[in-house]
């Protein structure tokens, strides 16, 4: 199925809340079908998928980010976290092969740990990279060193990873990047507030610089391609607004990538399907004070209604 047409007339409007761009919905995904293994597809042909995440003080971003990466549908996990966590990691996620990485003084990962994940990185469908990472510094020489040896690979960087942007040219090759207005204030050199009011222009001219699908997360997500395609999507929902929610939406959209959906594609799903999964658990328990680890149950039925 061909991508769905999100060109805008223009850069947005004057007032840079992206109005022109067209709105992500249903429609546009049910137009937009993902990827379907056969009925007799195993765990391999439903894709491998690589999440490096975790760190000796954010352990939950690794578990929370790796579970919706099976949730969203992909047939095989791994996971490489930082040494001091990776038993305990292992123990809580029993369906993941979990590999351990040499820990910088400030707890973040390695360079040389990039060389441990090669073997399995080639084979993996998709990767994500930053979840719950520490040390910008460390991690940056980690996450640059494993970039250079992903190749026709799909990798989405969040969180710390994204950091890496700052110490690179332009992406070799597109890459997904999920920075809400914090993040991106931090990665254009912008302050916040001038992020919040004009975000599409700011996402569109960072995709076009850096070769990256930028999804600009938000109470309006904006989903940029390089070199064109933009879409918009308006949640409405606080609850989302909550310690580890980018997590699970950083695991949906590796998982639906591990599936064979483009990067783009990915995130335009990922995105609708965690706001469902957010207004699911509202109608339930009220607009605030649900888990992120609640939306993973509710993916799979998500998906399914779609």
């Amino acid at each position: 199925m061909r991508e769905p047409d999100g060109r805008d007339a223009g850069h947005g409007d004057a007032a840079g809340n992206g109005s022109s761009i067209p709105v992500l919905d249903r429609r546009v995904l049910r137009d937009w079908p993902l990827p379907e293994a056969g009925h007799d597809a195993d765990k391999e042909e439903r894709g491998q998928v690589l999440v490096v995440a975790g760190s000796r003080e954010i352990v939950g971003a690794a578990l929370l980010s790796a579970t919706a990466a099976l949730r969203a549908g992909a047939g095989k996990l791994t996971i490489a976290t930082a040494a001091s966590v990776a038993p305990g990691l292992a123990l809580l996620i029993p369906e993941a092969r979990v590999i351990a990485l040499p820990e910088t003084p400030a707890g973040g990962l390695r360079r040389e740990g990039a060389a441990l994940l090669a073997e399995c990185a080639a084979r993996s469908a998709a990767v994500l990279i930053g979840p719950g990472l520490l040390d910008s510094a460390g991690s940056c020489d980690f996450v640059l060193e494993m970039l250079s040896s992903l190749k026709d690979v799909p990798v989405i960087l969040d969180a710390l990873a994204m950091d890496a942007l700052l110490q690179s040219p332009p992406f070799a090759q597109p890459v997904l990047l999920t920075p809400h207005a914090g993040e991106m204030a931090h990665l254009s050199g912008q302050r916040k507030d001038a992020v919040q009011a004009d975000a599409p222009a700011l996402a569109r001219g960072m995709a076009d610089r850096h070769n990256a699908f930028i999804a600009l997360k938000g109470p309006t997500t904006f989903i940029v391609s390089p070199g064109g395609a933009a879409w918009r999507h308006v949640s409405g929902n606080a609850g989302l607004g909550t310690s580890g929610s980018g997590d699970v939406l950083a695991g949906i959209m590796v998982g639906l990538a591990a599936r064979g959906a483009p990067l783009a594609q990915a995130a335009a799903w990922g995105v609708v399907v965690h706001a469902l999964a957010g207004k699911r658990l509202a109608e339930r328990h009220g607009r605030v004070g649900f888990l992120a680890r609640e939306l993973l149950a509710q993916v799979p039925a998500v998906l399914h209604s779609l």
